[in-house]
């Protein structure tokens, strides 16, 4: 004797899927949540005297590699922020001084005069 298999559940045509399930939205992906790690870090490197590398890795739990890596990949590559280091008496201090300009976009050439 065979067994009755359980009955299937049809699956959902394609395209029906709520937009929730498919992406998240863009603004949520680009906004910073107030407490994360970067909203921390961003907060030390934004106070007037900046913040050294260990006070970072002490206040995420970070290794050094980790933080520099955060400031190339997330501060000055996606965000766009300019960061200065300056050397210290307690090592080098990083700090936000503002956004980098804006590249200058490639315009069409002026036409020859003849």
């Amino acid at each position: 004797m065979t067994k009755n298999p359980k009955p299937r559940r049809p699956t959902p045509a394609r395209g029906t899927e709520s937009q929730e399930k498919v992406a998240p939205s863009k603004a949520r992906r680009t906004n910073e949540r107030a407490g994360s790690k970067q909203d921390k870090v961003l907060g030390l490197l934004r106070r007037p005297d900046g913040a050294t590398i260990p006070v970072i890795m002490k206040a995420t739990g970070w290794q050094p590699h980790s933080v520099r890596g955060f400031f190339a990949g997330v501060v000055r590559k996606r965000l766009g922020l300019k960061l200065d280091s300056k050397k210290a008496g307690v090592g080098r201090v990083y700090r936000i001084i503002g956004r980098k300009p804006k590249a200058k976009t490639k315009t069409e050439p002026a036409s020859k005069a003849v």
